[in-house]
């Protein structure tokens, strides 16, 4: 293919961010600007997602489907090489989805320096495509950082309550990862030139690297850290109900949809691959903070009296599945994290723009506001349930796909854990449940005068919805995505 659509995936974005300077005091011009880069996104993943059986036929080494390659700074052996396999697919398919839901729900709500609120969005946009499409650690690294500055601003400008407190814990919390992250790389890459006499920050080149068991373990515990910081594990997760709470509902969106995809990828993509023998070692521990995560979340979520609260500790729970998935390093329960990944990313965005919907509304989140919405807000009312059952992981919807694939494939390896995650499926039956019935169906508390869902809001709800059944009752267009690379990674025959 000669056209540079990687590329273009990253790039078009930033064109768009100037694009913004003629409209930059005009918010009604400014903000159509915006969803049509966008929407240009959304067209081109959906084109390659037609295309990639046709790309798969001549696949590149490693069974990438496209891979653009050129010089960038010869001295150092960095190099511009951006590549597409089905995980990375379906991670720019998602990010297009959720980004076009973000501008979508945040239309009406930001009213200040919209202008500059949108750039953010396409900045942020463009570091994340660029983070699941780069295969040089040294541009990989770049996009890292440049996808985490924009929700700096996002909170700490268009959040509310303590959103500067929110912003500096997120800021520390991540820089601490990245920077250690950036140390394991710089390292990574002086081993590759003392064995080999050549510089480079390719991936495929430091898969070479014999390293000795103990520097493996040194270099995957800073790429572990900067990963999991992400997801979050259990115990670095505290950032996130407070970075959630005070973030507008588009960063939420955002940051549950996306961000911690991010460190889940990358953890795939580099961290088990470079460092295999300081992985297997440390599955005992990653299989734990995992457990913990599950069972710790799901506990405080249903002591939370925040709709947005609650649900942001429902995502760390949710990822403790994900991160069981990718330590049994097996391809069936590695493909379930992947698709969870994904599922998640879809059903955790509906319910953080269903809440902000409602906080648009009645000017606050908290539960015991509320009562009686089936019959006041009969269509809110009806995607809230769905989404709600679709995160407790019900047969016929998304989420119960990946935790099944995860659980399968985990039991074969290690059954006790296995056992254990599945009991915590319990608990989001438990805090759900607690949330609906309170929300939806328990007699109204207080009056309040509420409007239904309007055109543009039925819109975005109908197509998250339409995502979440579409991949709960036929996944297997995306399960066979990800079998090439998948098989690859974990060392099996496409």
């Amino acid at each position: 293919m000669s056209i540079p659509i990687l590329s273009i995936l990253v790039f078009l974005p930033l064109a768009g961010c100037l694009l913004l300077l003629p409209a930059w005091n005009c918010r009604r011009l400014a903000r159509p600007i915006a969803l049509v880069v966008a929407l240009t996104e959304l067209t081109l993943a959906l084109w390659l997602y037609a295309s990639w059986k046709g790309l798969a036929v001549n696949p590149f080494p490693q069974g990438f489907l496209l891979l653009e390659d050129a010089p960038w700074i010869p001295a150092f052996g960095i190099r511009y090489t951006l590549a597409l396999d089905g995980i990375s697919l379906l991670m720019i398919m998602l990010t297009a989805i959720v980004f076009c839901v973000g501008l979508a729900v945040s239309w009406d709500s930001i009213k200040e320096r919209t202008s500059l609120f949108l750039s953010m969005m396409l900045v942020m946009e463009a570091g994340i495509m660029g983070v699941f499409l780069a295969l040089d650690l040294a541009l990989f690294y770049l996009f890292w950082e440049m996808m985490l500055i924009p929700m700096f601003f996002l909170i700490g400008i268009w959040g509310h309550g303590r959103r500067l407190y929110s912003t500096l814990k997120f800021f520390l919390f991540t820089m601490s990862g990245s920077l250690l992250m950036l140390l394991a790389i710089i390292a990574l890459h002086l081993l590759y030139a003392q064995q080999t006499g050549v510089s480079s920050f390719q991936l495929q080149e430091l898969l070479k690297v014999q390293l000795p068991l103990e520097t493996q373990l040194w270099l995957y515990a800073a790429f572990f850290l900067a990963f999991a910081i992400k997801f979050p594990l259990f115990p670095l997760h505290t950032w996130l109900p407070d970075a959630h709470t005070d973030a507008p509902t588009a960063g939420s969106v955002i940051l549950a949809g996306l961000l911690l995809k991010t460190g889940s990828y990358a953890l795939i993509r580099f961290g088990y691959p470079l460092f295999p023998q300081a992985a297997q070692m440390m599955t005992p521990l990653f299989y734990s903070l995992a457990l913990i995560g599950i069972f710790y979340a799901s506990l405080v979520a249903f002591a939370q009296q925040d709709m947005k609260r609650l649900i942001a500790y429902s995502s760390i729970g949710h990822m403790g599945y994900v991160a069981i998935g990718i330590a049994a390093w097996q391809p069936v329960a590695l493909s379930g994290a992947i698709i969870q990944m994904a599922n998640h990313g879809v059903t955790t965005a509906a319910l953080f723009c269903m809440v902000g919907m409602l906080d648009e509304r009645a000017h606050t989140r908290e539960i015991a506001a509320f009562g009686g919405l089936w019959g006041k807000l009969p269509l809110w009312s009806f995607f809230f349930l769905l989404f709600a059952v679709t995160a407790m992981g019900v047969p016929g919807l998304n989420n119960f796909v990946g935790e099944f694939l995860i659980l399968a494939g985990t039991i074969k390896s290690s059954p006790l854990v296995a056992v254990l995650a599945f009991c915590g499926i319990v608990f989001p039956l438990i805090y759900m449940v607690r949330l609906v019935q309170e929300v939806v169906f328990q007699k109204e508390r207080q009056p309040l005068s509420l409007n239904d869902l309007n055109p543009r809001e039925i819109g975005i709800l109908a197509i998250l919805a339409l995502l979440d059944i579409w991949m709960g009752i036929h996944p297997a267009p995306l399960l066979e995505m990800l079998h090439v690379p998948v098989q690859l990674l974990t060392g099996g025959t496409p």
